[in-house]
C-alpha cells in the first residue's frame, strides 16, 4: 500500500505544478513593480509566520504526551487554547484596530515566542500557561495580518482587484509549501537528529523572531477606527451593530464558522477515520500529501479570482458542496464495506477511498482560505476589521470546544455527517450571500458608530 501513498502524492503534484506553469495572461494580471514588492514584502512576513505555526502543529500532542499526561489532560489543555482564543480574541482584535495593527502582528510574534519557551516546562500549569498564550497569537494570526494587508493595500492606492493575487499566494506558500517544508524539518529535527519534541517549538520560535525583525524594519503602522473617545465597549458595540445591520457581513461570520467549525473537526477525525483498528499509516506524509491538496486549491483559486467570472459568490456554492460530499465518504463506506476486526497492517481498501475524498476535502480548503479573504475585504468595514474577524470566530471556537469536549461521546460517522451537514448549509448561505452581494449597504459604518455613539448615555 506504500505504492498507493506515493502515487496520490505524485499526481497531485503534478496538477499542480501543471496548472502553475500553464497559466495564461487570462490567469495573470498586470500589476506594478511596486505592488509586486509591496507582495513579496508580505509573503515572506506571512510565510515565516505560518512556519513559526505548522512547525508545532503536528508535536503539540506528542510532546504533552512525552510529558506523561493523560488524553484526558491534554485535552483539556486544547480546549484551554481554543477557549482562550474565544474569550481573549476580540479584546485583542479591538485593540489591533485601535492601537494599530503592525503592533498587534508584533506582539503575535512576541506571545508565540513565549508560548513555545512553555513547552520546555513539564509542570501541567505552566503549559496550560503557554496554551493560553498560543490561543491569543492564533486570534492575532488569523486577524491582525489580513487586517494590516488589506489597509496598507488600499492606503497605497493599489487596484482593489490585486488583493486576490496577494491572497492566493499567501494561501499557495504559507497555508501550503510552507507547511510541507516545515512538517519535514520538523520531522528531520525530531527523528533524524534525534533532538527530542521539543526541537520543533525552539525552531517556531526562531523563525517568528526573524519575521518580527521583518515586520519592525519594513512595516509601517495602520489604523482601524484610532478615535481617542472609544473605550472597548463601545467598539465591540459598533461591532455588533455593523455585523446586526449588514446581512451579508452577517452572513459571511455564519459561513465562515460553520466551514472553519468543520475543518477544525475534521483534522481531529481523520487520523482514527483512516486507522481505525491502529492501521500503520504515515501521518507525516499523508498531512504533506493534505497541504499539497490545499495548494491545487489556492491555484485554482488564484485563476478564478484574477477573472470577473465566475464571481466569488458564485463558485463559493460549489466548493461547499463539493466539501460536504466528500466527508459522506466515512458514512458510506462505513454502511458498504464490512469493518475489518484485524488490528495493525497497513491501510485499508475503504482507508484508501477515504484518503482521496479526505485530498479533495482539502483542496476545498485550499480554494475557500484566499475566497473567503477576498469576500472579508469587500464587506467588512475597515473601522472595525479586525473587531468584526474576531467576532466571526467566538462560534467557531465554542463549537470546536464542544466537539473536543464530546469527541469520544458520538460515533464517528455522526460527527462527519453533522460537518457534511453543517457545510451543505454554508452552501445554502452562500447562495443567499450571492443574491443580495449587489445590494447596496443601508447604513454605512461612520453613520453606524455615530448613532451608536450618540445613543450612548456615557459618551457625552
Amino acid at each position: 500500500m506504500e505504492v498507493f501513498y506515493y502515487v496520490v502524492f505524485g499526481v497531485l503534484g503534478i496538477v499542480v505544478a501543471a496548472l502553475e506553469l500553464s497559466k495564461n495572461n487570462k490567469d495573470r494580471i498586470n500589476t506594478s513593480s511596486a505592488f509586486t514588492s509591496f507582495k513579496n514584502n508580505y509573503l515572506v512576513v506571512y510565510s515565516l509566520m505560518m512556519a513559526g505555526d505548522w512547525l508545532q502543529g503536528p508535536y503539540v500532542y506528542y510532546l504533552y504526551s512525552t510529558y506523561g499526561f493523560s488524553k484526558g489532560d491534554i485535552g483539556q489543555l486544547f480546549i484551554a487554547g481554543f477557549g482562550s482564543s474565544m474569550l481573549f480574541g476580540t479584546i485583542v482584535g479591538s485593540l489591533a484596530d485601535k492601537q494599530g495593527r503592525k503592533r498587534a502582528c508584533v506582539t503575535y510574534c512576541i506571545t508565540y515566542i513565549l508560548s513555545c519557551i512553555t513547552k520546555h516546562s513539564p509542570q501541567y500549569k505552566v503549559l496550560m500557561v503557554g496554551r493560553v498564550l498560543g490561543g491569543i497569537a492564533t486570534s492575532l494570526l488569523f486577524s491582525s495580518f489580513e487586517s494590516w494587508l488589506v489597509a496598507e493595500h488600499n492606503k497605497r492606492g493599489f487596484e482593489q482587484q490585486w488583493l486576490s493575487i496577494t491572497f492566493s499566494k499567501a494561501v499557495f506558500f504559507g497555508n501550503g509549501l510552507v507547511a510541507i517544508i516545515a512538517g519535514l524539518f520538523g520531522n528531520l529535527l525530531v527523528h533524524s537528529f534525534s533532538l527530542g519534541p521539543v526541537a520543533p517549538f525552539d525552531a517556531a520560535a526562531c523563525f517568528l523572531a526573524i519575521g518580527m525583525a521583518v515586520i519592525l524594519s519594513s512595516w509601517s503602522e495602520n489604523y482601524g477606527d484610532p478615535s481617542d473617545n472609544k473605550d472597548l465597549i463601545t467598539q465591540f458595540r459598533g461591532a455588533a451593530v455593523a455585523i446586526a445591520s449588514d446581512e451579508k457581513i452577517a452572513l459571511l461570520g455564519a459561513i465562515q464558522s460553520l466551514f472553519e467549525g468543520s475543518m477544525y473537526t475534521f483534522v481531529f477525525l481523520w487520523t482514527p477515520a483512516l486507522s481505525p483498528n491502529d492501521e500503520e499509516i504515515p501521518h507525516g506524509f499523508i498531512f504533506a500529501t493534505f497541504m499539497l491538496a490545499s495548494m491545487l486549491g489556492s491555484s485554482l483559486a488564484s485563476r478564478l479570482l484574477s477573472r470577473s467570472s465566475p464571481k466569488v459568490e458564485s463558485y463559493m456554492q460549489i466548493v461547499f458542496l463539493v466539501s460536504a460530499a466528500s466527508l459522506l465518504l466515512p458514512i458510506i463506506m462505513a454502511s458498504l464495506v464490512a469493518p475489518s476486526k484485524v488490528k495493525g497492517g497497513g491501510i485499508s481498501f475503504s482507508g484508501c477511498f477515504q484518503l482521496l475524498g479526505f485530498c479533495v476535502f482539502e483542496a476545498c480548503v485550499g480554494l475557500f482560505w484566499p475566497s473567503i479573504m477576498k469576500m472579508r475585504s469587500q464587506y467588512i468595514p475597515e473601522e472595525a476589521r479586525s473587531t468584526i474577524m474576531n467576532f466571526f470566530r467566538i462560534p467557531l471556537n465554542i463549537f470546536v470546544c464542544v466537539v473536543l469536549y464530546n469527541v469520544n461521546a458520538f460515533p464517528m460517522t455522526i460527527m462527519f455527517g453533522m460537518c457534511s451537514i453543517f457545510l451543505f448549509i454554508a452552501s445554502l448561505l452562500q447562495r443567499r450571500l450571492m443574491m443580495i452581494a449587489d445590494k447596496p449597504k443601508t447604513n454605512d459604518w461612520t453613520s453606524l458608530n455615530e448613532r451608536n455613539t450618540e445613543d450612548d448615555p456615557l459618551n457625552i
